[in-house]
């Protein structure tokens, strides 16, 4: 315990942790996104789904243990290095050129709490229903329907999905960094994988309220 503590009060053991939370996060968005792309299959195949993760109740709250765990092992380790970075440099730069760095990395900073607060607004709306304007309970079908039938409600949500496509395509790139995979050999690799599975992300979460609006799904 006391080499993990002092692991992480490193730089690289901040990021190496952010690495892995980020890896669970991932995994859990991909998961996610399948599950609820079967709207195309029709009210059923959603609602039977939906039904399937709450038939075993320690198993669905052990996986939002770790979710919740992930998530603020992962803003804290990000925000102790925003704020390392920034004492670093506490003087800015009278004029910058990036060189090193693209957009992606530049606004990690504001893109995460972005999503932290979409994350909450999404439970509310579609898992809660305190937000939406007609939410019925057990029917997951019905509310996903609904609820993407407001406009700027799905503006929101493709917005933040475009966001989290730019925040996965940095943290899968530098992922593979943290945890010892950054050679240069593997950059294209590296920088093919984060963007075929930032923008299978955006796609695939974007397609459902696009088509309920398009009247595609109803």
């Amino acid at each position: 315990m006391r080499w993990l503590g002092s692991t992480y009060r490193t730089t690289v053991g901040k990021k190496l942790v952010m690495a892995v939370t980020g890896a669970i996060l991932f995994a859990f968005v991909l998961l996610h996104m399948l599950g609820n792309l079967q709207v195309f299959l029709g009210r059923e195949a959603l609602n039977r789904y939906a039904r399937l993760l709450r038939v075993e109740p320690a198993l669905l709250w052990g996986a939002r243990a770790l979710l919740l765990a992930a998530v603020t092992v992962h803003i804290v380790a990000a925000v102790q290095l925003t704020l390392r970075n920034w004492a670093a440099r506490p003087v800015g730069y009278r004029a910058q050129a990036y060189r090193a760095t693209d957009y992606a990395s530049r606004t990690m900073v504001w893109s995460g709490p972005i999503i932290a607060a979409f994350v909450v607004y999404h439970v509310l709306h579609l898992s809660v229903g305190s937000v939406h304007p007609d939410f019925v309970p057990g029917d997951v079908y019905h509310n996903v329907i609904a609820g993407f039938r407001v406009p700027y409600v799905s503006a929101f949500y493709v917005l933040t999905q475009v966001l989290l496509g730019v925040h996965l395509y940095h943290g899968l790139w530098s992922a593979f960094q943290s945890v010892g995979a950054g050679r240069a050999a593997n950059g294209n690799f590296r920088r093919t994988f984060a963007l075929a599975a930032a923008l299978a992300i955006v796609v695939g979460n974007c397609s459902i309220p696009l088509a309920v609006l398009s009247g595609l799904i109803r």
